[in-house]
């Protein structure tokens, strides 16, 4: 006879903790991106903010002048 294993995980898999942590850990890396760009754009001067920008229109291959 086969035994039938049981759906539901037991308590040493932890499976709802560990998805939980791999949420957690994604919030907290989108967060930090987040708070770079935004900060960085908000302290950087204007020249600077233009030519990044410029840079990246040409990267895409997009005309800029």
């Amino acid at each position: 006879m086969s035994s039938i294993r049981s759906v539901t995980p037991t308590f040493d898999e932890q499976v709802p903790f560990a998805a939980l942590k791999e949420r957690i850990v994604q919030a907290l890396c989108a967060a930090s991106l987040g708070a770079v760009l935004l900060f960085g754009a908000g302290f950087a001067s204007m020249e600077t903010l233009h030519n990044a920008a410029h840079d990246s229109r040409h990267s895409a291959g997009f005309p800029c002048h």
